[in-house]
């Protein structure tokens, strides 16, 4: 008869790490099993064995939860205690505070001016009226009509410009207003009326908004109304030289707790029964806004898209992502949410790879 020490050698051998038709073991988070869940392990033991083989590459953790209680959690690297950094996926956070910001009536809502709040960072390099008239909500939906754009590195407004830059409000406010080439759409001509342009200084400065609205910086904001409502701890942000916390993106969080702001909105912005965010915030926030491509949308600070293999049947979700293929989705329909986090840092592919992970193991787990 074999020792327990013996069995579970056996069991590194095969490449299985762990036992995962046990729940995992958590202290924040309601557990279950995978077949209690209704998820196939066949599929996620594949994934695992892809991450092993170098296949699939620098992977460090996937999470999921469904019916909200949590059924798979497997670390690559570190383990639950670890911090995340998960680069662009937390401007979904800021899209968070935003709205509590706005139900607190400290905020008067997306349509609010953003220069409005900056009177003494006038007078505006390149100056323009139009500037007088971008709201929050232009930059929450990547689409506002300055000259901003980190896709592309000829772009004044690309984030490497910020962030060497001391004060990155005056840096935003100081941009041009854009031109659109011959073969671009105008926002008048793209659907639901914006041009989309991805643009981190945007994000940025709506640090400073809720500064200004809030009476306090965005961490300590975002400290007391929402980490601490759920348990959420071991934050670590990083901040401009002049101490402007990055609300566009580099704060770092354990995955169990990446997974609980995901939980949040497939909630309706409920957690243990107390309301963080309220259920129209949520509605508002994952509601198409603005189009990036045939397959994809963009909420507020959400992506929209849907995943599932390709002869299969597609799942619709909004999610978080970030550099590296890092992606935190909600999938409403399959009532579950997944965490994805990766150090791929600008890798060739690294957003295509995840998408395959969710595409082809874990939709497909699910979905049998």
């Amino acid at each position: 008869m074999r020792t327990a020490s013996q069995l579970c050698f056996f069991l590194l051998l095969l490449g299985c790490s762990k036992l995962q038709a046990q729940a995992p073991a958590s202290r924040d988070w309601r557990t279950t099993t995978l077949a209690e869940s209704g998820i196939s392990p066949e599929s996620l033991h594949a994934m695992e064995q892809a991450v092993r083989s170098g296949e699939l590459k620098k992977i460090t953790s996937v999470l999921i939860a469904r019916h909200g209680k949590l059924t798979y959690e497997h670390y690559f690297d570190g383990d639950a205690t670890t911090r995340r950094n998960t680069r662009s996926a937390t401007k979904t956070i800021t899209g968070m505070l935003v709205g509590i910001a706005i139900d607190q009536h400290k905020l008067s809502g997306t349509d609010a001016r953003v220069t409005s709040f900056f009177p003494e960072k006038r007078p505006f390099a390149n100056p323009d009226p139009r500037k007088d008239q971008i709201t929050v909500e232009d930059f929450l939906t990547m689409s506002s009509m300055l000259e901003c754009d980190d896709w592309n590195d000829f772009s004044r407004g690309n984030e490497e410009r910020m962030y060497i830059v001391e004060d990155w409000v005056k840096f935003t406010l100081d941009l041009p207003i854009k031109g659109f080439a011959p073969w671009q759409k105008k926002p008048q001509e793209s659907p639901y009326g914006r041009s989309f342009s991805y643009c981190t200084a945007g994000a940025a400065t709506l640090a400073g908004v809720l500064d200004r609205a809030t009476g306090m910086p965005a961490d300590k904001f975002a400290q007391k109304y929402l980490f601490d409502v759920l348990e959420i701890k071991n934050v670590q942000w990083s901040y401009s030289s002049v101490g402007l916390p990055l609300t566009g993106g580099g704060t770092e969080f354990t995955s169990r707790d990446l997974l609980k702001l995901a939980q949040l909105y497939l909630n309706d912005g409920t957690w243990n029964s107390k309301q963080i965010i309220t259920r129209s915030w949520v509605e508002r926030s994952t509601a198409p806004r603005v189009q990036i491509d045939d397959q994809t949308r963009y909420g507020y600070f959400l992506w929209l898209k849907s995943f599932g293999p390709k002869d299969g049947e597609q799942f619709p979700a909004f999610y978080m992502s970030g550099n590296g293929g890092n992606k935190v989705a909600v999938f409403r329909d399959l009532d579950m949410v997944v965490a994805i986090t990766t150090t791929n840092y600008n890798a060739k592919g690294m957003h295509e790879q995840t998408d395959h992970m969710l595409n082809d193991y874990i939709i497909p787990a699910v979905a049998h």
